[in-house]
């Protein structure tokens, strides 16, 4: 009986300041502008890079010694435009080093499986939007290119889609 009397206490004074302060802002123009601006900015903030678990688990296996293996590498500096088509290259490789990792009971196979489900379910969210290009290339049009190199192009691809 005497903590429901207490949160009862609590609440009214609660809902009067509430009522004062916040609600008259909502009641004109700026207060609505603020109040929406503030609802959205954090979640813009936390969800920048849709990519970030992606570009953690190629920070892991950078420097695996275990994955010899060449792969289609595309540029880091493709056109705009073929961004997506890029982006799916690269997650199509990954199965590459996956059956590689495999063969040869790599140490990092966890994570590189993590590139490959995580990748693919954003590009699943994200259905095929962009248009091809004329200038866009097919996986198999690009260089193929060592592991390292590889990464590192992969890296700058997905920082290129974070900015």
């Amino acid at each position: 009986q005497k903590t429901h009397l207490r949160s009862v206490c609590l609440q009214y004074p609660l809902c009067g300041l509430l009522n004062s302060h916040c609600f008259c802002l909502l009641k004109n123009g700026m207060g609505l502008i603020i109040f929406f601006l503030c609802a959205y900015v954090p979640k813009t903030e936390a969800g920048h890079c849709k990519w970030a678990e992606v570009l953690k688990d190629l920070e892991r296996i950078k420097s695996s010694k275990d994955i010899d293996v060449s792969l289609y590498t595309a540029n880091a500096d493709e056109d705009v435009k073929c961004q997506e088509l890029v982006m799916r290259c690269f997650f199509l490789e990954t199965e590459v080093i996956i059956q590689e990792c495999r063969i040869k009971n790599c140490s990092k196979t966890q994570d590189v499986w993590n590139i490959w489900k995580n990748g693919n379910e954003s590009l699943k969210k994200n259905k095929l939007t962009s248009t091809k290009s004329e200038k866009c290339k097919e996986c198999e049009e690009y260089e193929e290119k060592n592991f390292t190199e590889f990464i590192q192009n992969f890296v700058k691809v997905i920082q290129r889609d974070c900015k």
